[in-house]
């Protein structure tokens, strides 16, 4: 049973919502990059061992950061590409590339929620450690 026709509409929702995702994505990625900034700075002069255990999680998460924008870039691409194969009346190539888009989309999803996880566990250590100095 072949798929229903494609519309030229159904990619372009996606364009706000992956957009508004790649600005929050910087966002992240910009914020973090203050706090390794400042946490190397402070790891230099202390040498305390929780800031190395903060910058090597920092690290983690930066990476991740980079792979979500990677797939929401790629992402909105594949949706270009299916627009322009349904301008050109290439409809199953339309539609592949489409789920692709909403593959990738989902994956840089995913990641934003592995990341968010990783971010509350950094606090946890952060509160933990403050919590220990007040003992």
């Amino acid at each position: 049973m072949p798929f229903p026709e494609l519309p030229l509409s159904a990619p372009s929702l996606l364009f706000p919502a992956i957009s508004l995702l790649m600005l929050a994505y910087t966002n992240r990625f910009l914020g973090l990059a203050s706090v390794v900034r400042g946490l190397h700075a402070n790891w230099k002069s202390t040498q305390e061992p929780i800031l190395l255990a903060q910058i090597q999680n920092l690290r983690r998460r930066i990476r991740i950061i980079k792979h979500m924008q990677t797939f929401g870039v790629l992402s909105i691409l594949m949706c270009v590409v299916s627009m322009t194969l349904i301008f050109f009346s290439h409809q199953t190539g339309a539609q592949i590339t489409f789920g692709l888009s909403l593959l990738l989309k989902f994956s840089s999803l995913t990641l934003s929620l592995v990341e968010i996880q990783m971010s509350g566990k950094a606090l946890d250590m952060l509160l933990s450690n403050v919590e220990c100095q007040e003992e």
